[in-house]
């Protein structure tokens, strides 16, 4: 059984005020019955689990977030959905745990953040199973998110979260795990206070203690949707598509 957990209960302070939930802010098109109709941002991650080959989806929300519940409902593209609630926002990693009593520790995990526009589509297929592999994006402002420091290997030997300056250009923008490795990090989670508020802290905390990650260099294109910028980005992504690596024939991949 493959999961896909969404995170969905944060506010979305930086781009409210919004009417409804900020996964939920329309962002592109789809067809539908042949009618053209708005797109929620979350549906894309949505549809790079299902490509990635999850069958269970299992979103995080937040007490007043019922709106996703309704956009949603109980599945999507043959994927059984369920949910559970954060009572209050604390933190990505208190996010994740909260779907822990759902999987399996021989269950692979796909986690990605609901508010963001990435190429490949299928991305997550880049990602061996069995342990945990970061899906790594090339971006102009490292800064702003978590950094993945990796060997020529593909061995994670760190991850730089939010530093002012560093020591790379790759940033993780989805990870791929097993339900066995989601409950060493509950694990170390609770040992450490519950104090982590971001999955790189714990991960570097575990990669101490002997864990061993992935770095996979197979993203295209990464936008943070959750800024008015990034929304004018993801705008611009979405109709220009990503630009071709040198030397690459064709055309750059389309939603499909």
């Amino acid at each position: 059984m493959t999961w896909g957990i969404v995170p969905a209960a944060g506010v979305g302070s930086r781009i409210q005020p919004l009417a409804f939930s900020k996964e939920l802010l329309p962002v592109g098109s789809r067809m539908v019955d042949g009618s053209e109709r708005p797109r929620a941002v979350s549906e894309y991650l949505v549809e790079r689990m299902l490509r990635g080959g999850a069958d269970r989806l299992c979103f995080v929300i937040s007490p007043g977030k019922s709106d996703i519940v309704e956009y949603f409902g109980g599945a999507v593209g043959g994927a059984r959905i369920c949910y559970v609630v954060q009572p209050r926002p604390a933190g990505l990693c208190d996010a994740l745990f909260r779907a822990l009593p759902f999987v399996g520790p021989a269950d692979e995990v796909l986690v990605g953040l609901p508010d963001t526009v990435w190429f490949p589509a299928d991305g997550y297929r880049a990602l061996p199973g069995g342990g945990l592999s970061f899906l790594c994006f090339p971006v102009e402002r490292p800064e702003l998110f978590d950094a993945v420091v990796s060997g020529p290997d593909g061995v994670v030997r760190e991850v730089q979260v939010k530093a002012a300056r560093p020591s790379t250009g790759w940033v993780w923008g989805g990870f791929k795990l097993t339900g066995a490795v989601l409950a060493e990090l509950h694990a170390l989670f609770l040992e450490r206070g519950e104090a982590d508020a971001y999955v790189g802290t714990l991960v570097n905390a575990w990669l101490e203690q002997g864990g061993a990650a992935r770095a996979v260099h197979a993203g295209r294109a990464y936008v943070d949707v959750g800024t008015l910028d990034g929304y004018r980005q993801a705008l611009r992504l979405l109709r220009e598509g990503p630009q071709p690596e040198p030397g690459e024939a064709g055309e750059a991949p389309g939603m499909g």
